[in-house]
Order: structure tokens, then sequence, then C-alpha cells
């Protein structure tokens, strides 16, 4: 059996098709997809390990839950730019682009040139990516510096008019992580959020309504204090 026909029989053993109408009702696209949960396809990644090949051919079968899986299995340092393209412009589900975004992507060399160019994108889901890598390096990326965030928040700015729901949520979401990461970058994103607000338009007020409710609580002001 082939490594390719060993994944896919390890994802039919875990598939669950009476739990796809509760992910249709959160949004997750059902088309072609086996239903298989996060805990399932971690441990079908970890039984399978890193093989940049298999990932390719586990994408190539346009199963949402075998796309999931190559995400993990890749060897990010393989990813060339036209793959991370490629993958970006596939995605049609808010949960496949985030956990690719969280697994690969995040650990491309080119993760944030990547999310430079794709915030200015027109596609729902590639717009989406950018402001999902984000959110995922807010949290991650130690090596990254202040600057580097707080040169992100004018990207966050410039899409939060952005009125699709994918697209206004991941930017909601990389603004908040960000502004959770330090003090400094807490300061950083208020301001920016505050400047969001005064956009007007009804996506921008609930961006920034949200953020500042989260990122001025008690809780992250807690967590960040000296």
């Amino acid at each position: 059996m082939t490594e390719l026909a060993t994944a896919i029989a390890l994802l039919q053993q875990q598939a669950r098709p009476g739990e796809l109408a509760g992910m249709a009702r959160v949004g997750i696209n059902i088309e072609q997809r086996l239903g298989l949960s996060m805990p399932a396809m971690r441990r079908i990644a970890k039984t399978l390990g890193h093989d940049h090949a298999l990932a390719l051919a586990l994408w190539e079968t346009g199963i949402p839950d075998a796309r999931i899986v190559a995400g993990m299995v890749a060897e990010p340092a393989k990813l060339s730019s036209r793959q991370m393209d490629a993958w970006a412009k596939c995605f049609s589900s808010w949960d496949v682009c985030d956990q690719v975004c969280a697994s690969a992507f995040r650990a491309s060399p080119l993760a944030w040139r990547k999310l430079t160019l794709w915030a200015v994108r027109r596609d729902e889901f590639v717009r989406r990516a950018a402001f999902a890598l984000l959110a995922t390096l807010a949290v991650h990326d130690r090596e990254a510096d202040d600057l580097r965030f707080v040169a992100a928040l004018a990207l966050i700015e410039a899409a939060a008019a952005d009125e699709r729901n994918y697209v206004k949520k991941a930017v909601n979401w990389a603004l908040r992580n960000i502004g959770k990461r330090n003090p400094a970058l807490n300061t950083a994103a208020i301001t920016a959020a505050r400047r969001i607000q005064q956009q007007g338009s009804r996506c921008a007020r609930w961006i920034a309504a949200d953020a500042l409710r989260e990122l001025g609580g008690e809780a992250v002001q807690t967590r960040l204090r000296p």
C-alpha cells in the first residue's frame, strides 16, 4: 500500500458523517468532507510523520480533512512560494484555512512575506489566510520583534472595512492577538482599534469594539502587568 493510500485509509477509518450537519451549522464547508475531529486528524498526522511529498499528494485529493492533515505533515521549509499561493487559493472553508496557517504556513520562512501580500488580495479566503496567519504568528513567533507587528497593524486597519464575515473575523482575531502579546503591543493595538473605530463602517466598529473590550479588559491587563 502506498503512503497516500495508507493515509486515506486512516482518514476513512475515522470518518464521522453524522457530524457533518453540525459542522455546517458553524460555517464549515462540508463538500467532500469526511467529518474527522481535530484530535483524530492530529493523531493521524503524528502516525504519518513529516513527509512533504505525502503532504502534496494529500492536498491534491481535494478532501478537506486530508488537506488539514497535509498542513500537519508538510515540511514548511520545503513549501515553495508557488505552493503556498496555490494552497491559499484552494481554501474554501475557514477551518482548513486556519489549520493550515497554524501548521505549515506559520513555520515557513515565507510566512511574513506571504501574509503581507495576501492581506491586499480580494479573494475572501486568501485574505482571511493573511490575517489568520498573522494571528497565529502573534502567538507563536517568538523571534519577531515588536516593530514587525506594529507594521502589521497598518494591514489590519486597511482591511477593517471588509464586510465579508470570514475576513472581518480574522482581522479582529489578528488585532486581538497582537494586543495580547506584550504591554507595548497592547497599547499599539488599542490605539489602532480606536483609529479603526473612527472609520465609521459597521464592520470597522464591530472589529474595534470587540478588540477594545478584550484588550482593555481586566484579564488581559492583569496578565500583561509587570
